[in-house]
């Protein structure tokens, strides 16, 4: 009910392009979408789902710090969006596949390592929550890669759970082509993944499709992280087994006290949900270790999600640690990783090698409210 009244005090058509703001940053990103076009033009796409990929080139305006706290999105309270203190959008234009790729070859051209990032948003998410997650996502970790939103048809209401799902599976041809496309781009050198809540299913099972039908994953794909993943732990262990030995470095963000996935269980059979295992028990440890996937605990953060299903965005240590390690072109594979120097120094003499559980103390990654 909480989630339900946040959701229902934010204004609709927020993506409509407003002016920009000088002292306001910008987050320029691509996006590609399974979406239906929305009727209103400031919802650009709906929860329903489209017969052909769409794409859109988007333009994402964020507040000075002054008016914001790292790991969080100021949406506007009223309409049009002030830029000096909310959100805002300044371009939004729809593109047909060409003009897409275009972007994408600019971009890329531009980027210092020519990497890319590609995120993929969770359950309950409208069109607009993904857009400005990312954009908060790729300001607030400074990232040099390029960013690319792969978003699918979410009605964003908690009681379409079973339509989600099914929209995930919907969407998992699409992803896999987009993938495709940035492993056959020889401008592209690097490709991040990161997936959030039920976007690790589409983001495994993309991955996992792709695997089977190339013989494995190309060297290019360096990073994938899977923050509060909500998938059955046993559909896990086969998808990544079937993904061969040529697979990227896989970094796992759990929180046993993650409320979502505990609903999550619930619903599926009281199965553990992969994002709120404990990583240092059995049988998970082994088999992470097995499958060499680093996984960094944040069940000790505190965090402003009633729920602790964001953690990963909303926590400024956690965010930024993603985006130091990408961009200097790092996979997450040690105690090195560090979400800063005092977990450093908390995790020293910990395993030098793939298969590590990095415990975020509170005192080192907490937010303030």
């Amino acid at each position: 009910m909480t989630l339900l009244c946040a959701c229902a005090g934010r204004p609709t058509g927020v993506l409509e392009p407003v002016a920009a703001y000088r002292p306001a940053s910008q987050v320029e990103m691509l996006v590609a979408t399974t979406r239906e076009r929305a009727k209103t033009p400031g919802e650009m796409f709906s929860g329903e789902r489209a017969l052909a990929p769409n794409f859109a080139d988007i333009t994402v305006s964020i507040p000075p710090n002054t008016a914001r706290k790292v790991g969080e999105v100021n949406w506007p309270r009223s309409l049009p969006p002030n830029p000096a203190t909310d959100f805002a959008t300044v371009k939004a234009e729809l593109v047909d596949q060409k003009a897409a790729e275009k972007w994408l070859s600019a971009s890329v051209r531009k980027s210092p390592d020519h990497s890319v990032v590609v995120f993929i948003h969770g359950f309950n998410n409208r069109f607009d929550d993904a857009v400005f997650r990312f954009a908060q996502i790729v300001h607030d970790s400074n990232i040099h890669s390029v960013p690319v939103l792969a978003t699918w048809p979410s009605r964003g209401r908690l009681l379409d759970y079973g339509y989600d799902r099914e929209s995930t599976n919907y969407t998992r041809d699409a992803v896999e082509r987009l993938l495709q496309y940035l492993a056959r781009d020889p401008e592209v050198k690097d490709v991040s993944i990161l997936a959030h809540s039920m976007g690790n299913w589409l983001a495994l099972e993309s991955l996992r499709q792709m695997a089977i039908r190339n013989g494995g994953l190309p060297a290019k794909f360096k990073n994938v992280m899977l923050a509060a993943p909500d998938v059955d732990v046993d559909v896990f262990r086969n998808e990544i087994a079937d993904m061969g030995t040529q697979r990227p470095q896989f970094t796992l963000f759990v929180s046993r006290d993650d409320r979502a996935l505990a609903a999550s269980k619930r619903i599926w059979g009281d199965v553990s949900r992969l994002g709120a295992i404990d990583p240092e028990q059995s049988p998970y440890k082994e088999e992470l270790e097995k499958y060499k996937v680093n996984v960094i605990d944040l069940t000790k953060v505190k965090s402003g999600d009633d729920m602790n299903h964001s953690k990963f965005a909303e926590s400024p240590q956690i965010v930024q640690l993603i985006g130091t390690r990408l961009s200097t072109g790092q996979t997450l594979t040690d105690s090195r990783v560090g979400l800063s120097d005092t977990i450093v120094s908390a995790t020293a003499g910990a395993a030098q090698s793939v298969g590590t559980v990095i415990t975020a103390p509170v005192a080192a990654v907490s937010l303030s409210h």
